[in-house]
């Protein structure tokens, strides 16, 4: 069965860490928009806990890393916001329990 590169690219952005939390980004709800545009570009908009989270290179270039790995995948933008402001509210059920919200 043939996975799309949609999924491909959801399930590549469940490898990118918040060492922060030690928790993946999508179960944080870090994660608002993904789109895969045509030629292999995918645009991922994304926020973190803090805006002055000294992790944003860190997790931005995670992105970009398991991104790039998929060999459809031929460019990546990344588009860092601050609005909305992430809240623990964004947490998939799997964060709240881990980390006991």
């Amino acid at each position: 069965m043939k996975v799309s590169l949609e999924e491909q690219v959801e399930e590549a952005l469940y490898e990118v860490i918040d060492p922060e939390l030690n928790m993946n980004i999508m179960d944080l709800g870090l994660v608002y928009t993904v789109q895969v545009r045509e030629n292999g570009e995918v645009y991922v908009r994304l926020t973190l806990t803090t805006p002055g989270c000294p992790l944003h290179d860190t997790i931005v270039g995670g992105v970009e890393t398991v991104l790039y790995s998929i060999d459809e995948v031929q460019n990546v933008e990344v588009d860092l916001v601050w609005t909305p402001a992430w809240t623990p509210d964004k947490m998939s059920r799997r964060a709240k329990e881990m980390l006991m919200f």
